[in-house]
């Protein structure tokens, strides 16, 4: 898993403490409050074995402040222009922990396993109108580079 950075600002950037990391999970269900507990433990236990890089941003007090789920992709990544991709799954700051730079610090910790996992580009996705999250992902260096509506249609077999 790492081991933990030095304190930068605010919170020390670590590891979580397993796929059953209660503050972990309660960062998840903060920024994916629609998903049950039971499919967050799963995920959870899914991205630590699929070795992809998850960090928590802990304060002095010892509260955990935010996290950062990425993941290194070899499929089409939208926008991207190489293969491997560094991808941002998830990154979430608690909102009285905001603007203090604990999300820059997250996102730091990605570019630099993305840099040893061989990835020239980190990318991510936000819904289309979630300005907040825009202006997050500007802020943090990311450029945007489409905008996408995806479609699905269900399929029925013959009668």
């Amino acid at each position: 898993m790492g081991e933990a950075s030095p304190p930068t600002g605010p919170a020390q950037i670590t590891p979580p403490q397993g796929p059953g990391d209660r503050a972990w999970l309660a960062l998840r269900r903060a920024l994916w409050p629609d998903g049950p507990q039971a499919e967050h433990l799963l995920g959870m236990a899914d991205t630590l074995a699929r070795g992809h890089h998850v960090r928590l941003a802990v304060g002095a007090t010892g509260l955990a402040l935010g996290f950062v789920e990425a993941s290194r992709r070899v499929d089409y990544v939208n926008g991207a222009t190489s293969s491997p991709v560094a991808f941002l799954e998830g990154l979430y700051v608690v909102p009285q922990a905001r603007r203090q730079g604990i999300a820059r610090s997250l996102v730091e910790s990605v570019i630099e396993w993305a840099l040893r996992e061989g990835c020239r580009e980190l990318a991510s996705d936000s819904l289309l109108d979630n300005a907040a999250a825009h202006a997050a992902h500007r802020a943090l260096g990311f450029e945007e580079t489409e905008r996408v509506v995806y479609f699905r249609r269900a399929l029925r077999g013959p009668s």
